[in-house]
């Protein structure tokens, strides 16, 4: 699967003026893992997206991408989804 933008959070913390040292000490992560998460290198577990949105006071679909959505959503029901 091509490299593509899932997540919105980098854009999300940069409306908020929040930092990813302030996230990663919120939800209990290293810097290094918000800023994969940022950069879409990896993806947040539900979990994690749903308190990211509760944090940042935010709907969870302000987070996510959904361009593409049915293919994404095969791929994870396929087992390929590796991207945590």
């Amino acid at each position: 699967m091509e490299n593509r933008d899932l997540n919105r959070l980098k854009v999300v913390l940069a409306e908020r003026k929040i930092t990813n040292k302030w996230l990663a000490e919120q939800l209990g992560k290293d810097q290094g893992t918000i800023s994969k998460w940022c950069t879409n290198t990896s993806q947040p577990d539900l979990a994690n997206l749903m308190k990211i949105a509760e944090l940042l006071n935010v709907d969870l679909n302000e987070l996510v991408r959904f361009e593409n959505n049915k293919q994404l959503l095969n791929v994870e029901r396929n087992g390929n989804n590796t991207n945590y």
